[in-house]
């Protein structure tokens, strides 16, 4: 189901502008139907795990109809889908018993998400030991991309805290960057920028966009996510628009401008999401 257009109604009744309904957004949701949860929430897209985000065992395909028909079904929807990769992922560690397990993992839901037809998988940018030598933990990014068959984008994610993470203050992430651009298929990389973990983080979300697309080039997904914690904290606590510390200006400004697919990751299941998806469809 493509996102409803002029003249039709969301799913409280209300009735879609043009500009509501030009923005491309779903919801972090259950994996057993992604297409229904998109149906639930109004929206032209979903992300969810491919089985248990906590572990190392590989991608499961949970729609009943398995993964061709997922696939056929979605396109034939106008339903986009993105993976989310196990939270373990570490491929920057200097950990052979975390970098190297991981690097399969990846490569698992890679390969998975190609079968469902997903538009991406997304992965967190990983972090070393505080006294670890970062310069390390960057080369380990380029040789897991030198590695990797990308049959989809790989779309690595900001994260809110660590010292020495990947992918939580700018700096970090253009010298990751420089890392995965010196990598046979780097050019498949893309970007997702998670407002909760950029505010988390210590980024300045009035010119955060800008500054993430000077040093990549690109953002291929946003997660449109309020904040629990205060700025700088490294509390990666998602909450539903507008009950967070992120002023709404400032969110809705990052969608704005990024003009990229959304994915909110916000509690609440299919009311707390279908309400921030309301509400950014209502202020982009």
């Amino acid at each position: 189901m493509a996102a409803p257009g002029r003249g039709s109604l969301d799913r409280r009744g209300h009735l879609y502008s043009d500009r509501m309904a030009s923005l491309h957004i779903g919801g972090h949701v259950d994996s057993s139907d992604p297409l229904a949860e998109a149906r639930a929430r109004g929206a032209s897209l979903s992300q969810f795990f491919l089985g248990d985000p906590q572990s190392y065992k590989g991608p499961v395909i949970a729609y009943a109809a398995g993964a061709a028909a997922l696939k056929a079904d979605a396109e034939a929807a106008g339903i986009d889908l993105y993976v989310h990769s196990p939270y373990p992922i570490n491929v920057a560690s200097l950990n052979n018993r975390i970098r190297i397990p991981g690097r399969k993992l990846l490569q698992q839901h890679l390969t998975a998400a190609a079968e469902i037809g997903a538009k991406g998988v997304v992965v967190h940018g990983g972090h070393l030991g505080v006294d670890e030598d970062a310069a390390k933990g960057f080369d380990n990014w380029r040789k897991c991309i030198d590695g990797l068959d990308m049959a989809v984008p790989l779309l690595i994610e900001n994260t809110a805290g660590g010292d020495n993470a990947m992918a939580r203050r700018l700096e970090a992430i253009a010298r990751l960057w420089d890392a995965i651009g010196a990598a046979s298929g780097g050019d498949t990389v893309g970007f997702c920028l998670d407002t909760c973990h950029a505010h988390a983080g210590g980024n300045e979300l009035g010119d955060v966009v800008k500054q993430v697309l000077a040093i990549t080039g690109r953002i291929d997904l946003v997660h449109a996510n309020d904040s629990r914690d205060t700025f700088d904290s490294g509390a990666d606590r998602h909450t539903n628009v507008g009950s967070g510390l992120i002023a709404g200006d400032d969110l809705a400004a990052v969608v704005r401008d990024a003009g990229a697919p959304v994915v909110c990751e916000t509690p609440g299941g299919v009311d707390g999401q279908t309400a921030d998806i309301e509400w950014l469809r209502a202020h982009v």
